[in-house]
């Protein structure tokens, strides 16, 4: 792999929440980090645990100029709402080429995860939004191989993103200019922030950067606020588990959300959530019709097909 510049800096968000169990083997990963220049902005959701503590200790270890603490807003707010509030608190200080990443408190980092992050995004042009996102080596809790994430098969984009989120927040980096859009924008409620991320970048028209290597080892435990299933048909079953209202209320949401910023959208997508926003409110003739539109459509056939049975359905 070619190496990166290592003047360009990543501004890493954690946001920590009862997470003293797994969070040591984390922060150790950070430190291990072949690109080295990196700060570490960190806040915690209401933790009743020792995760503040540990935190404090990791800050008098690294350095207070190197792990921030956001205290405020306090309370808790949720995992969307803690990593946005992170993001808001650091984006106007971010330099041409400097990157965002999200990092989630139980997973462990590969060494090389920033570098292939910060190389891969360096190769979007300046001023236009960058989403870079990665395959993961799936582990149980005590860090033993489960599988590997799914690959992603099929293209992605906008309006894609609407039907179904390939981002994995925990590999999640951003440029300059795409963690400005994210932090000018007002998310759906039920949208966690990958997905809104994802979703927002593509319908600016900006560029997603898809790394088909594997970069942490996303630890697959009870208490996980998202999972990833070993393969597509487990995928399937999973979306067939949760049945058709709570997907309908996430798109309905997202493209409520999405139709009241169209100053942050792109021509061809606010043409394309006006059509779907339409097609909702219409008869089966009309869903129909929309469901023709190009790139509107799941990672697989099977996947595909419920999307558009619960679509029609509504």
């Amino acid at each position: 792999m070619t190496r990166c510049n290592q003047e360009l800096r990543v501004v890493i968000v954690l946001s920590t929440y009862n997470g003293e169990r797994f969070l040591p083997e984390q922060l150790e990963s950070l430190l291990a980090q072949s690109h080295q220049n990196w700060v570490l902005h960190w806040r915690d959701d209401g933790s009743s645990d020792g995760t503040v503590a540990l935190m404090e200790r990791f800050t008098r270890r690294a350095g207070e100029s190197r792990c921030v603490h956001l205290c405020e807003p306090a309370g808790r707010m949720g995992p969307t709402g803690s990593f946005l509030a992170l993001l808001r608190a650091v984006h106007g200080a971010l330099h041409p080429g400097d990157v965002l990443a999200f990092a989630d408190q139980d997973d462990v980092w590969l060494p090389e995860k920033l570098e292939r992050g910060v190389l891969a995004l360096s190769t979007v042009p300046d001023g236009v939004p960058g989403l870079y996102c990665a395959r993961q080596i799936l582990v149980d809790a005590r860090l033993h191989r489960i599988g590997l994430s799914v690959p992603v098969a099929a293209p992605c984009g906008f309006p894609a993103a609407l039907a179904q989120n390939v981002a994995t927040g925990c590999t999640l980096m951003l440029n300059r200019a795409a963690a400005r859009l994210v932090a000018a924008s007002r998310p759906a409620p039920p949208t966690l922030h990958d997905w809104w991320c994802y979703l927002l970048v593509t319908a600016a028209g900006g560029q997603l950067v898809q790394d088909s290597e594997p970069v942490i080892l996303y630890r697959q435990h009870r208490r996980n606020v998202v999972g990833a299933p070993t393969s597509m048909g487990r995928r399937a079953l999973a979306a067939l588990w949760r049945g058709p209202s709570v997907f309908m209320a996430v798109l309905r949401a997202n493209v409520a959300a999405l139709l009241a910023q169209p100053e942050l959208l792109s021509d061809q997508a606010r043409a394309d959530v006006a059509a779907i926003e339409q097609a909702l409110q219409g008869g089966l003739r009309r869903r129909w019709s929309v469901l023709r539109m190009p790139g509107l459509a799941r990672q697989n056939w099977a996947e595909t097909i419920l999307f558009r049975c619960w679509f029609l359905i509504g």
